[in-house]
């Protein structure tokens, strides 16, 4: 599917009130390059969006720390490896990322 029909089906959703398609998430893990340390199912240089899905459900204040911690980084809660800051990913866009790793990256 090209990039502009991807783009007029999610404008027409949003116009819709329907959420946008799944894929638009993943298409903003390749844009800011989060597949470099992160997939869906296996853990790589950090944990997988499953694992992480798994260990914040039922966290009600989730979604708000894992946006903090993808703008500003952090480290020691999946290992010694630090993630880096992502302070110039905007806000919207770390929101929809969080949202969407944390409803199991579908």
């Amino acid at each position: 599917m090209t990039k502009f029909l991807m783009a007029r089906i999610a404008f027409a959703a949003a116009a819709a009130g329907v959420a946008a398609p799944a894929l638009a998430s993943a298409d903003l893990a390749k844009k800011y390059n989060c597949i470099a340390c992160h997939s869906v199912d296996k853990k790589m240089v950090g944990p997988a969006y499953k694992d992480v899905a798994a260990k914040y459900k039922g966290d009600a204040s989730a979604a708000a720390k894992l946006v903090e911690k993808v703008k500003k980084g952090g480290s020691g809660v999946w290992g010694p490896v630090p993630m880096p800051p992502n302070a110039a990913v905007p806000d919207a866009d770390v929101k929809t990322l969080v949202d969407w790793v944390l409803a199991g990256s579908k």
